[in-house]
């Protein structure tokens, strides 16, 4: 995985979506909302590691690592189910973030 970009991101939760369709929600606006509640909640876990072993010890302690890079992992697969929920492809993706990018670097 020289390159690992949203659209293979959005490819392989989409992959998951269509394995699991018949137990979990279907994609909508409203099961976005819940996405985006879990993937507070994942968010939580990242910043409980760093918050109880220190920013130092999460990049250096092999195993910290580990957890620290595999609940950012979920992070961004919650990310991931949320763009399909409101429709959102790939290229309006890069381009609000082109777009948002070019504004903060006139920004100060």
């Amino acid at each position: 995985m020289d390159d690992f970009g949203i659209n293979e991101m959005l490819e392989m939760q989409m992959a998951l979506q269509d394995k699991y369709k018949d137990v979990w929600e279907t994609i909508s606006p409203e099961v976005g909302k819940n996405k985006l509640l879990w993937m507070i909640g994942e968010i939580g876990e990242v910043i409980d590691i760093i918050k109880k072993h220190g920013g130092e010890t999460a990049c250096q302690n092999e195993e910290l690592r580990a957890c620290l890079i595999e609940e950012l992992a979920d992070v961004l697969m919650y990310y991931n189910d949320v763009l399909p929920c409101y429709g959102i492809s790939a290229d309006e993706l890069k381009k609000s973030y082109a777009s948002k990018f070019a504004k903060n670097m006139r920004r100060w």
